[in-house]
């Protein structure tokens, strides 16, 4: 009796992405509200965690998520000094991307404002 081989998923490392894909999880990445003040706050120069903390008002466990978040990828890069790490941006281009958004979302901010698909929150 011949057997036909059972096809396997291949590894989730070789699997490539769609640009669509890559593109949409770039954005998901700045989707936060928390990870985005965060980069934001980056922007400014290199900061270290506690600052981090400081400036979202958030516990220091929930900032390392959203900075390990924006660290893979690619947002940021975290650079150890002693005990402590400094974020600093990754790409000059961030910049323009994040002032670009804002200068978007203003000029759209009715239209976002009563789109019903996408939640006032937030929340995904």
């Amino acid at each position: 009796m011949l057997r036909t081989p059972i096809p396997t998923a291949p590894a989730a490392d070789t699997v490539a992405c769609t640009h669509s894909d890559t593109t949409a999880r770039f954005f998901r990445a700045l989707s936060d509200p928390t990870r985005l003040k965060l980069l934001e706050f980056i922007l400014g120069g290199e900061r270290t965690s506690a600052e981090c903390v400081e400036h979202a008002g958030i516990s220091q466990p929930r900032v390392s998520v959203h900075l390990s978040c924006l660290s893979d990828c690619g947002y940021v890069i975290a650079r150890r000094e002693g005990r402590k790490l400094r974020y600093s941006v990754g790409d000059p281009r961030v910049a323009d991307l994040v002032m670009l958004a804002r200068s978007l979302a203003a000029d759209n901010a009715s239209a976002l404002g009563c789109c019903p698909r996408i939640p006032a929150d937030g929340a995904s």
